[in-house]
């Protein structure tokens, strides 16, 4: 069978989302389907509108699976009657996110309108199936498929289970946190800032996330660092992968990504994979993954909002 993935920019950009569609065709073609990567350039949410008047579906495929986050490109092209079936898949919808209302009414009407136009649907997690489903009464085909969390093989845990009460290890002072995720304002770098520099405890906080998919918030969490004399305890290492990743799991000791949403959240998972208790928000799908109290901590409150105008106030 021949498939096509269409996704916007590299398949190996370093993200939960594209890790997730990297394996799913990893998946397919080691049970011999041809995939054929179909990849839009990555420009502004305006501009990707404007590929409704030039974009068309790709022809001689079996199937289209569309990532999700493709969707303003796609409302034109996904006009039916298609030449094949065409499944989205859906990591988390735009409009979930934490924003102000009237850019999210705008992005609830496109994604409603992309949504409606295709045959079936991919989802990362039951919460997302539910939002989906919420939003457009959803009857079409659809399954769950949970991400993969063993990319870096045997678990672990046992190791994990040498830390002292404390949460060091012997020999070592501080206690180590790991924010992994990119620097963007959704991941809620700037919640977690503040909250350790009113700490008083010996902490390092290593954080590894890209640095250029959100340019100007990342400047400003580094500013904030800086500002806030916390160069000796805070390290960004921008994106890590393999052997450098792993590094930084094992030596961490708690996991903390206060995402103001997560259509999946898969990197509590990997961090579980490690012994890492995780810290994050029950926005989303994280209470699918951290049970409060057992494999990590969780709030029922909404993520705060931190405008960038008050930030070092």
């Amino acid at each position: 069978m021949k498939l096509g993935l269409l996704i916007y920019g590299s398949l190996d950009t370093l993200s939960g989302g594209y890790m997730y569609d990297r394996m799913l065709v990893d998946y397919l073609r080691t049970q011999g389907d041809t995939v054929e990567i179909i990849s839009l350039p990555w420009r502004n949410y305006a501009a990707h509108l404007t590929d409704n008047f030039t974009f068309k579906l790709p022809p001689d495929l079996d199937i289209l699976i569309q990532d999700e986050l493709n969707h303003p490109s796609l409302i034109r092209a996904n006009r039916k009657p298609h030449p094949y079936p065409i499944v989205s898949l859906v990591h988390h919808l735009r409009c979930s996110e934490l924003r102000p209302k009237w850019q999210n009414d705008l992005y609830r009407v496109v994604e409603k309108k992309y949504l409606q136009s295709v045959d079936g649907f991919i989802f990362n997690s039951e919460t997302t199936k539910g939002v989906v489903n919420r939003l457009i009464g959803n009857s079409l085909p659809d399954v769950v498929a949970f991400p993969p969390t063993d990319r870096f093989g045997e678990a672990e845990i046992k190791e994990r289970g040498k830390l002292t009460l404390n949460g060091a290890t012997e020999g070592k002072k501080d206690f180590n946190i790991l924010f992994l995720g990119n620097v963007i304002e959704r991941k809620g770098l700037h919640i977690l800032l503040q909250a350790i520099r009113l700490s008083n405890f010996d902490f390092r906080l290593e954080i590894v996330g890209s640095l250029t998919a959100e340019p100007a918030y990342a400047r400003q969490m580094q500013d904030f660092v800086a500002t806030n004399n916390l160069t000796l305890r805070v390290t960004f290492h921008s994106s890590l992968n393999n052997d450098p990743l792993i590094e930084k799991l094992r030596a961490a000791h708690v996991l903390v990504v206060p995402s103001s949403y997560e259509g999946f959240g898969i990197v509590y998972l990997e961090g579980m994979g490690f012994g890492l208790p995780a810290i994050g928000t029950t926005l989303g799908a994280a209470s699918e993954v951290i049970e409060d109290g057992r494999t990590g901590s969780s709030s029922s409150r909404e993520t705060p909002r931190v405008s960038r105008k008050n930030f070092n106030s």
